[in-house]
């Protein structure tokens, strides 16, 4: 399975600070202009490393976001534990080709002891079979027959809606760290759009990339 496609942020970066803050107002794609007062769906963008679990009908392979990429092995062991053979197997037809996006996070990862202080664990949130990507609701009867997390809606509404939501800093929903605020969010029109090219319509926002304007406050 292919590597997880990229995630466009929302505006365009400011090449003259290095890329370090967003040119506001300036969409970096036209499908974001053109969409932004339509209902997007806002998940929780979790710090943490990206990871593939890959299902042929046959073994399950993880790696991560891409095929070189080292997964730590103490969180190798807790995403093997998770996806066996038999819970695979059980779950997905035999001639499915299956891939579960996910991120593995916590103890040790990025910043991930403000999720999880002293354990890693995984948080489902994409999937797509053979050709097809799945829906929110889908997405969700995976992660609840095979007893994993799934990354957590936090709010619906427009782009500029969901920027500002960012902007201002919000707490994890899923941390331990009470008081963590989010790296930020993820945002997918309420129904499933691609672009000419055939891309995703999907776009992200992160809290520090107001850092700076806070700052200044």
């Amino acid at each position: 399975m292919k590597t997880y496609h990229k995630i466009q942020t929302v505006f365009y970066r400011d090449p003259e600070n290095n890329n370090k803050t967003l040119l506001e107002g300036q969409w970096s794609l036209p499908e974001f202009e053109f969409l932004q007062n339509l209902k997007w769906i806002w998940t929780e963008k979790i710090d943490g490393t990206n990871i593939r679990i890959i299902w042929d009908g046959f073994k399950v392979e993880i790696k991560g976001k891409t095929d070189d990429a080292q997964i730590p092995p103490f969180l190798l062991k807790v995403l093997e534990e998770k996806f066996t053979v038999e819970k695979m197997k059980k779950q997905f037809p035999d001639d499915a080709q299956v891939c579960l996006y996910g991120e593995g996070y916590g103890a040790k990862i990025q910043k991930g002891g403000n999720y999880l202080s002293d354990r890693t664990d995984f948080f489902l949130f994409d999937c797509k079979i053979d050709n097809w990507w799945l829906l929110r609701n889908s997405i969700e009867d995976i992660a609840k027959k095979l007893s994993i997390n799934i990354v957590p809606i936090i709010g619906t509404g427009t782009l500029m809606k969901a920027i500002d939501y960012c902007r201002a800093g919000f707490v994890s929903t899923i941390a331990c760290n009470k008081n963590y605020i989010a790296e930020g969010l993820i945002m997918k029109p309420e129904i499933e759009l691609f672009s000419r090219k055939g891309e995703r319509i999907i776009t992200k926002i992160k809290f520090k990339d107001f850092k700076k304007e806070q700052k200044n406050k």
